[in-house]
């Protein structure tokens, strides 16, 4: 029984240590993490597959020019009187003294017929195809920008979860210490009870404000949870893997006074509507050239036999061939009017995101420039709240404060701390959204 339990032991540390092993604990930093993100991505990785897929557009699209080559062989066996001798002529067979006698003509036996076909079709005109190799060309700069759009979107959301992370590791730290802060003094509270000093009330009071900080540290580092698995989840990592963050939440310089006149001329996005605008021009040239012609070249080679693949009965055909649709009912009129209208939508379009832009990038400066205040309004009431906090603790140890003057300050303390980071987090979030809204 001793060895079995031993063994029992033995397997359960070694899954243990094997659980361990696989999990990883990862410090990054943000330009570790942007980096990380451009390789792992799965967003990212679709975006470059839509390049790649607007490439295979622009091959498609050389069928504009570039010949079609066709292999056919094609097998009838048949009594039909015309067909038997039309094939005894391809497979240079017939024979005038027996093939052309009425009766023969008439009651041909089966006959089998082999037809190996090569032909070649050259398109010489053909405008509205020629016009979609332009739509192709511009579809494709179009998925380029929004491509890079996405590595700019990820980005954003990358920082944010990060720097989210930074904050909940922070806030959590600072509900740490006032918890170590309040044990200290209810542990007082405590001996002054006992020792008559001070009322069951006082002494509970500060009881109770410990079990609020152990509750506010519970749904911090539930917050920090989901900001480790936001960010955890555009990396691609692992679920069991650990993120420590590296970096802090830094203020550097001021936020700037206004928005330049073109502050979103460089955003990608803008460069994909304006690139689709010329898309959806080409597309109205392309509906309009629909009303002319199209001429092809073509040439062909045929061998009949009775064999597969046969080369008895050789001929070979050349030719040009002109398709002009003078009325298909409308449908091309229609396709020209459709064309025309997401011409003027996508301009429209462009139009509304632009202003959504500059919308978006005076709100992410002003948002920038309140936390900026705020930060500095919160390093202040941090400093005076924790003055007051010590002076207060002073006086409750000697008895000259109440229990609910301690909790005040204490309170205030806290609070003041979660407000500068959340102030910290706020300036380095609008920071982010400022050169993200500007395509800087």
């Amino acid at each position: 029984m001793k060895v079995t339990r031993r063994v029992f032991a033995l397997l359960a540390a070694a899954i243990a240590f094997s659980a361990s092993a696989e999990a990883a604990t990862m410090k990054l930093s943000l330009d570790d993490a942007l980096k990380m993100a451009h390789e792992r991505n799965s967003s990212i990785k679709a975006a470059r597959a839509r390049i790649d897929q607007a490439d295979a557009r622009i091959v498609q699209s050389r069928q504009a020019y570039l010949p079609k080559v066709q292999f056919s062989e094609t097998y009838v066996h048949t009594t039909d009187p015309g067909a038997n001798l039309v094939f005894k002529l391809q497979q240079e067979i017939a024979n005038p003294a027996t093939d052309f006698a009425p009766n023969a003509l008439n009651h041909p036996p089966a006959i089998s017929d082999f037809q190996t076909t090569i032909g070649v079709v050259q398109p010489l005109i053909n405008v509205d195809a020629m016009i979609g190799r332009s739509v192709a060309k511009s579809a494709k700069n179009a998925q380029v920008f929004m491509a890079d759009r996405a590595v700019e979107t990820i980005d954003l959301n990358i920082k944010k979860a990060y720097y989210g992370l930074i904050m909940a590791r922070k806030n959590v730290a600072a509900i740490e210490q006032s918890i170590v802060i309040i044990h200290g003094y209810s542990t007082e509270a405590d001996k002054a009870y006992r020792a008559g000093i001070l009322t069951k009330s006082d002494k509970l009071s500060t009881q109770v404000r410990l079990a609020e900080l152990r509750e506010q540290k519970l749904m911090m580092q539930a917050e920090m949870k989901n900001a480790e698995d936001a960010l955890r989840m555009m990396l691609n990592l692992d679920r069991a893997d650990s993120i420590v963050p590296t970096g802090d939440l830094v203020v550097d310089g001021s936020a700037p006074a206004k928005a330049a006149p073109a502050a979103t001329s460089g955003r990608s996005d803008l460069k994909a509507l304006e690139a689709y605008q010329e898309v959806t021009g080409y597309q109205h040239d392309m509906a309009k050239a629909q009303y002319l012609p199209r001429l092809n070249a073509f040439a062909q080679q045929n061998w009949h036999d009775s064999a597969l693949f046969g080369t008895e009965g050789s001929s070979w055909t050349v030719g040009l061939n002109m398709q002009w649709n003078l009325f298909d009912g409308m449908a091309t009129s229609g396709k020209v009017q459709e064309a025309k209208a997401q011409q003027l939508e996508a301009r429209y379009n462009y139009e509304a995101a632009r202003e959504q832009g500059a919308m978006e990038v005076n709100k992410a400066r002003r948002a920038m420039m309140t936390a900026k205040e705020r930060i500095d309004v919160s390093r202040q009431s941090l400093d005076e709240a924790r003055v007051s906090l010590d002076f207060i603790g002073e006086q409750f140890r000697t008895g000259m404060a109440m229990s609910f003057e301690l909790l005040m300050r204490e309170q205030a303390f806290t609070y003041a701390k979660m407000r500068i980071n959340q102030a910290k987090y706020d300036y380095c979030v609008a920071k982010s959204e400022l050169e993200y809204f500007g395509g800087r």
